[in-house]
């Protein structure tokens, strides 16, 4: 697939632009994880975004399933 010379164009203007260049600098300098609190990971705010997440998309649990293997190596 080749990019029409246009594009190409257009994203170079963009990578030469100080104004671009300073709004992502923005927002990177405000960017935070939202859970990590107090420099460790909050399992609990993470379990309670992807099970109000989960209900927003409304997908359906699946049912629990044991693993069988017994040799696992990472």
């Amino acid at each position: 697939m080749t990019i029409p010379k246009k594009v190409v164009e257009e994203l170079i203007k963009l990578a030469r632009s100080d104004a671009l260049r300073k709004d992502m600098e923005t927002i990177a300098s405000n960017r935070h994880n939202p859970f990590v609190k107090e420099g460790k990971v909050d399992v609990d705010a993470y379990i309670e975004f992807v099970t109000q997440y989960n209900e927003f998309i409304n997908h359906t649990p699946k049912p629990f399933s044991r693993i069988i293997d017994k040799d696992m190596k990472l």
